[in-house]
């Protein structure tokens, strides 16, 4: 019996397996949960509808009559949460559709309270803001095939299964969706060290509105991105050239300043929590490439940011 045979077998009157059982699967789960969330959030780029991926694959796990039967438990429990991202991301696409301004991923910003998920979450390239932007070009299928294969080594045939697709067809999204992986990636990507010190000096830059010296710090093509959800103003559309960009940026510090700036992690990576005089919060991160900021993604949609700690 395959795992998907196994779920769609299992009807909702179960009762669900004896206590001991209960027990054991409990802490079995908890054991693969940052994996589980990761994997969604990675398909997702939304915390939220991961954290809703994993909570589901858990109930469907209790309702099974015989736990036991689920030769590997990992297993179905990375096909399970991967099947419901699948279904969260399509449903997504369609309401994106509809989103008011850029889309951009949930970011994860560390030092949230102990209990939030996004602690659970391994903080390293398969979740950076470079990486998951890119992903949002692929269509759900391909997408699903990358980051299963490419990210969490799950063999072809499983992902089959998943995306309702021969082996041999996911194979193919999968080469499909790589090769415009590397296309959007960094070529030369910045070490910790690096990227903290270009952070630096953008801040500095910016409280000082120092245009040329911001200027400097950017790719000639960067990219400036804002997502504020129609409930913060941000950037109406995507902002490309170091030159303007960095025009924006130093007209927007001067528009909602003196500025609140604090260094801190964005998925993994240095970035800046910011707060103006017109109350919301910003979170920027960067994406480098051999030595320059080649994008630049600002959160502000309060949805997205909910979890941030505060600035004072």
């Amino acid at each position: 019996m395959t795992n998907r045979d196994a779920q769609d077998a299992a009807p909702d009157t179960r009762q669900g397996a004896p206590r001991d059982t209960e027990e054991m699967l409990a802490r079995s789960f908890e054991a693969s949960r940052p994996r589980l969330l990761r994997v969604a959030y990675t398909m997702t780029g939304s915390l939220v509808e991961a954290e809703d991926c994993v909570q589901e694959a858990w109930l469907r796990l209790r309702r099974l009559d015989d736990p036991g039967y689920v030769r590997d438990l990992g297993a179905w429990l990375t096909t399970t949460v991967s099947r419901l991202a699948l279904d969260a991301l399509s449903s997504a696409r369609a309401r994106r559709e509809q989103y008011v301004g850029t889309w951009l991923p949930e970011p994860l910003v560390a030092g949230r309270s102990d209990d939030d998920p996004a602690d659970r979450v391994t903080l390293d390239e398969s979740v950076s803001m470079a990486l998951l932007v890119v992903l949002e070009r692929l269509s759900p299928a391909e997408r699903t095939a990358f980051v299963l294969h490419d990210v969490f080594s799950v063999p072809f045939p499983e992902i089959a299964e998943v995306v309702g697709r021969s082996p041999a067809a996911v194979r193919q999204l999968a080469s499909r969706a790589r090769r415009q992986v590397e296309d959007g990636r960094p070529r030369t990507p910045a070490t910790e060290t690096q990227q903290r010190e270009l952070v630096a000096a953008f801040t500095a830059a910016c409280q000082d509105g120092d245009l040329p010296g911001l200027i400097a710090l950017l790719d000639p093509d960067v990219v400036l991105r804002g997502d504020g959800g129609g409930k913060a103003v941000t950037l109406q559309r995507t902002e490309r050239k170091s030159g303007r960009v960095a025009q924006m940026i130093v007209a927007y510090a001067g528009y909602v300043g003196p500025l609140h700036i604090r260094p801190i992690e964005v998925n993994g990576t240095a970035g800046l929590a910011m707060r103006g005089n017109d109350g919301h919060l910003s979170v920027l991160s960067f994406t480098v490439d051999a030595g320059r900021i080649t994008a630049i993604d600002i959160m502000r949609n309060p949805d997205k940011l909910a979890r941030v700690p505060d600035l004072d």
